[in-house]
């Protein structure tokens, strides 16, 4: 009996994985997956797992691509290929947020703005921007690490991780506003227990225990700093968040993984050089 149940738990959270894994990639889940609203919000707890699959499946293609072509083009086939897999899902939020923020005043109209599919000057600026930094960023860090020490491959699954369990904790400390029922993000967006939240953040952050100290603290401290100016700039611009802030939470927070990773490794060349 205790087996049986067992069975059945073990089951009911292999189901709530792919209903993460199928609300945030294009990559095929089983057709006997179990869907309602109730268990994706209960789904929210896989986020960062989700992240890590994606994560691996990038650093192999970059493996694969690096093998054979220059590094920035290898960098640019793995950042579309990522877009493929997700279905630009959190680019879109990113754009829609900067859309609906930048584009006017009233909390009532910024929330419309978001909900429309066509994409503004403000979030086409801000995605291309995104994009850049992002390519520049894996460029700059493949330089700094070498070939062979796979490291430039754990910074990807690293960022793909980690960030999104920073977007996904802003769900248990924060209201969701939508000016919409419909909207595809609701079911994700309710209250988040205690052992979700933890169960979250502790697979977002079992990549970055392969870097040193120094790393951890400083990439910690940076993602605690984001997280909590982002959540107050959204509380005073639309009193919540919606699902387009989750992606741009996302995006942003894997910016700065990289960018971080990339002023420490810096740092750790300059002190080599000058001892």
């Amino acid at each position: 009996m205790e087996e049986l149940r067992a069975n059945e738990k073990g089951e009911s959270q292999l189901n709530l994985f792919y209903l993460a894994l199928s609300f945030f990639t294009r990559l095929p889940v089983p057709s006997s997956m179990q869907y309602s609203e109730v268990l994706l919000n209960k789904a929210n707890r896989y986020f960062s797992l989700v992240g890590i699959v994606i994560g691996l499946l990038l650093a192999l293609a970059y493996f694969i691509f690096s093998s054979v072509l220059p590094t920035n083009i290898a960098i640019l086939l793995t950042m579309g290929l990522s877009l493929l897999l997700t279905g630009a899902f959190h680019e879109d939020g990113l754009a829609d947020m900067a859309d609906g923020i930048g584009g006017a005043f009233a909390i009532e109209r910024r929330l419309r703005i978001m909900k429309d599919s066509r994409i503004g000057t403000y979030g086409s600026v801000t995605l291309i921007m995104a994009l850049l930094l992002k390519f520049t960023l894996l460029t700059e860090l493949a330089k700094l690490m070498s070939p062979d020490s796979g490291y430039l491959l754990l910074s990807i699954v690293l960022a793909e991780s980690l960030s999104r369990a920073v977007a996904g904790s802003l769900i248990s400390s924060m209201p969701y506003v939508s000016d919409t029922d419909t909207s595809k993000s609701k079911p994700l967006a309710q209250a988040q227990s205690s052992s979700e939240l933890t169960l979250l953040l502790l697979i977002g952050v079992v990549p970055l225990l392969f870097y040193s100290f120094n790393i951890i603290v400083s990439i910690a401290f940076v993602l605690i700093v984001f997280r909590s100016l982002f959540k107050r700039w959204l509380m005073v611009k639309i009193g919540g968040f919606t699902g387009d802030c989750l992606g741009a939470a996302q995006q942003i927070a894997q910016l700065l993984i990289y960018l971080t990773l990339l002023v420490c490794l810096n740092n750790l060349v300059i002190q080599g050089v000058a001892g």
